[in-house]
């Protein structure tokens, strides 16, 4: 059974950056998207990015010319690069492919 695994989540300092991992842990189709999603306390599941097998990429208004998702099918990895972060990027990142979703990662960014 696959199983995703984020990593990298933390406290940074607003304009600071990080980078955030998703492995997957077991066989996956390298044909199908993945994706990246965000759930701030008492919101609702946002999508932040997105991206196809073959590297077409979507971004959520918000984070469109600050975040940056990459992908290495050789790995089963997706990535997240987050640039000059703010407090309204706060909340648990989590990962997504077909129907899975990864435990999720805490990103804080303080004011």
């Amino acid at each position: 059974q696959v199983q995703l695994v984020e990593s990298g989540g933390g406290l940074v300092q607003s304009g600071g950056s990080l980078r955030l991992s998703c492995a997957a842990l077991g066989s996956i189709s390298s044909l199908n998207g993945m994706g990246w999603y965000r759930q701030a306390p008492g919101k609702e599941r946002e999508l932040v990015a997105c991206i196809t097998n073959v590297g077409s990429r979507m971004y959520a208004d918000s984070v469109r010319g600050r975040f940056t998702i990459s992908r290495d099918n050789a790995k089963n990895t997706v990535y997240l690069q987050m640039n000059s972060l703010k407090p309204e990027d706060t909340a648990v990142y989590y990962c997504n492919y077909v129907t899975l979703w990864g435990q999720g990662t805490q990103v804080t960014v303080s004011s």
